[in-house]
């Protein structure tokens, strides 16, 4: 029978060494993400997968802030963020940088995450990229989409089209981490 870890037997790092270890060329914008608990969660599942930072935009609430704290748990203190009024300047910000910015979002000629995935495990060097998540009722805006390379998506098969924000962020980061840290393992 299994037992449960402790968490001294996780050797989890400190916050000062997740500052200093390396982390993921993967950026996650959250454009007008209204609820605090998903803002919250999704800064725990990057500290999870380790990337690099989170950027906030518009309604989105930033740190400190009580009720993102339920959620994040203390990740709000080790991932890095940024936040934009506008989530275009953010989008163009990253594209200065050299990233690849994806709109995660149902769309005409989108790609499945799976196809984006495979491309991702089989480069020879490692890719800049981010993903854009959107409001929870509206999505990604038009205008944001508009400046993207391509928009992503989950297939889903049941009767709903659409998922929550912070569970789809968790599936999208941990797909294309995995497929990071494969494409530099070789």
């Amino acid at each position: 029978m299994s037992k449960k870890l402790t968490t001294a037997e996780m050797g989890r790092m400190s916050v000062a060494e997740y500052h200093e270890a390396d982390k993921l060329p993967l950026v996650v914008v959250l454009d007008n993400v209204r609820s605090q608990h998903n803002v919250g969660a999704v800064f725990r599942t990057a500290d999870a997968m380790r990337i690099e930072r989170v950027m906030l935009c518009g309604i989105c609430c930033c740190p400190p802030n009580q009720e993102l704290h339920k959620t994040a748990l203390g990740a709000e203190e080790s991932v890095a963020w940024q936040y934009f009024q506008n989530t275009l300047d953010a989008v163009k910000a990253l594209q200065a940088e050299g990233y690849t910015v994806y709109a995660v979002e149902q769309a005409h000629d989108s790609v499945t995450l799976e196809e984006i995935s495979d491309q991702l495990s089989v480069v020879s060097i490692q890719p800049k990229i981010a993903v854009i998540f959107g409001h929870e009722v509206f999505g990604v805006q038009q205008e944001v989409i508009d400046n993207c390379s391509q928009c992503i998506e989950i297939p889903q098969y049941g009767t709903k089209h659409s998922m929550n924000v912070s569970v789809t962020a968790g599936i999208v980061m941990y797909r294309l981490a995995s497929s990071l840290r494969r494409a530099t393992s070789k």
